[in-house]
């Protein structure tokens, strides 16, 4: 049946015009856009997936920037640690050749201070952006990835470089709680009073056996005489003619014999054999480190040096802030502890702030105690400063909340024009050259991890952006294929069209 109302081979070809219609504008928009999802109602799911995938390519590019910015300023912050290493060698230099006496010390003083002033300008000028990683105790942290969990939240994580302090100020000295439990001065086995240390052996026996000593190496035999009181002396008179550096024997008489240390750092070690018939009794003067009577036979006992220690607790932590005070004579002389530093960081600041004084007659040495592991400033006074008289007076001190002193703290102080001076310069510029050293090397090993991590950044972005072009991006190569065969359909559906549209032209003739 033929119907002029109702044309259903029209209605066919019509729709079929319109499915070939949408398809060849889904196909032309792929090609002109380059995707085959570019909005939501494409595909919802993956639509979503690539947008939070894009995000965090927009946030890794930030990342980016901010590990290269964090790269030059630590670049800059490591090549001025370098050049200040290579200025204190320089000072390191000076200080040597002022061990001479021969030399003209003023003219090698103007060296070193040249040098300080340079030092101090290469600090002053490693800044980046206004950022200067060579000044303060404030880390510094690096924005270096954006972690995102299964269930969707993001958390940033940063690379943190610590500063490297290498000011030469002495810090403020803290008002916070007591640390005085972390340093005790005037340990046991130390005579603080400037003189010698004696070691007193006390002989007694019958005219039998040899006594036997041996002082820091020497050996002195004696043939008992006709007492203990003669032999003592013969054996007194041994050991002075020996010319021992820094030891004499004196004849107390009554059998006992006196050995006196005067060798500011330096124990000795002293061992006697009084035979199977006599004792030695031994007593330390000047200190609490008595030794125990020694029965016949041999013994051993300590000539302790003439130096006064301080002793810093190794059980207790170093904290930023944390400051410590030796005083001696009556003057001050603080170290406040920056972040990360230890004992032996405080040890030798301390070292450093006494031999920067102008305590006449006083040095200093660190020394590590190889039972304990504790840290020590040892504090020698020769007795030769009027002012102060024949006995050094020494105490300590310690609290939280001060400001650190700098890396270089003692640089300013250094003074070669004087024995003493050149003497502590020499240990002193060792601990300064060390903590440049340590610097550097934080540094480089900083710049080598940000530069790790920036090339993985850079890696990660292409690697997203390669999932994303999977996900969204068309296929140009089946979309060219695809458009054409559209538009021969497109073609056949118009002529389709026209063929159905006329088949009711055909009912005219019936009525002809």
């Amino acid at each position: 049946m033929s119907s002029i109302l109702t044309n259903n081979s029209a209605m066919v070809a019509l729709q079929t015009l319109k499915t070939i219609n949408n398809d060849l504008s889904k196909t032309t928009s792929m090609i002109s856009t380059g995707k085959e999802v570019a909005s939501a109602k494409d595909n919802a799911s993956v639509w979503a997936i690539s947008k939070v995938m894009e995000s965090d390519v927009k946030g890794f590019k930030g990342i980016s920037d901010s590990l290269s910015l964090g790269e030059s300023t630590v670049a800059v912050a490591r090549q001025a640690s370098e050049t200040v290493t290579d200025l204190l060698t320089d000072i390191k230099g000076k200080i040597v050749a002022a061990q001479e006496e021969n030399v003209d010390r003023t003219k090698i003083q103007t060296d070193i201070d040249a040098l300080t002033s340079q030092i101090k300008s290469v600090v002053g000028a490693a800044q980046f952006n206004g950022l200067n990683m060579l000044s303060g105790s404030d880390d510094m942290s690096i924005l270096s990835s954006l972690d995102r969990s299964s269930d969707g939240s993001v958390k940033a994580s940063s690379i943190t470089v610590a500063r490297q302090d290498m000011g030469t100020s002495a810090g403020v000295y803290g008002s916070g709680a007591s640390l005085a439990g972390n340093i005790t001065a005037g340990a046991a086995g130390i005579d603080s009073t400037g003189a010698a240390n004696d070691l007193e052996l006390t002989l007694a026996g019958v005219a039998a056996d040899n006594l036997t000593m041996n002082v820091n190496g020497t050996t002195f035999t004696q043939a008992f005489t006709t007492d203990a009181a003669t032999t003592v002396g013969l054996m007194a008179t041994q050991i002075n003619e020996a010319g021992l550096t820094g030891v004499t024997a004196n004849d107390a008489g009554g059998g006992v014999l006196e050995l006196a240390n005067t060798n500011s750092f330096d124990a000795l070690n002293v061992s006697f054999d009084s035979g199977a018939t006599n004792t030695v009794a031994v007593t330390n003067n000047g200190n609490s480190d008595d030794d125990a009577v020694a029965a016949t036979g041999p013994g051993t006992a300590t000539l302790v040096a003439r130096a006064e220690e301080v002793e810093l607790a190794t059980t207790a932590n170093v904290k930023d802030g944390d400051s410590y005070r030796i005083s001696v004579n009556g003057n001050d002389y603080n170290y406040v502890a920056g972040s990360g530093e230890t004992m032996e960081d405080v040890a030798r600041g301390l070292k450093t702030a006494i031999d920067g004084g102008e305590e006449t007659g006083v040095t200093t040495r660190v020394v590590q105690d190889e039972t304990t592991d504790a840290w020590k400033v040892l504090v020698d006074y020769d007795g030769t400063d009027a002012t102060a008289g024949a006995t050094m007076t020494l105490t300590d001190a310690g609290q939280e909340g001060g400001t650190a002193s700098g890396g270089l703290f003692g640089l300013d102080n250094i003074d070669v024009t004087s024995n003493s001076g050149a003497d502590a310069a020499l240990g002193n510029i060792e601990t300064m050259i060390a903590t440049a050293i340590d610097s550097a090397a934080a540094f480089g090993s900083a710049q080598g991890r940000i530069e790790t991590q920036s090339d993985f950044i850079g890696k990660l972005t292409d690697a997203l952006k390669s999932g994303i072009g999977s996900m969204v991006d068309a296929d140009m190569e089946e979309a060219s294929a695809r458009l054409q065969a559209l538009q021969v359909q497109q073609q056949l559906g118009v002529q389709s069209l026209s063929i159905a549209n006329q088949a009711p032209q055909s009912i005219l003739s019936l009525f002809r």
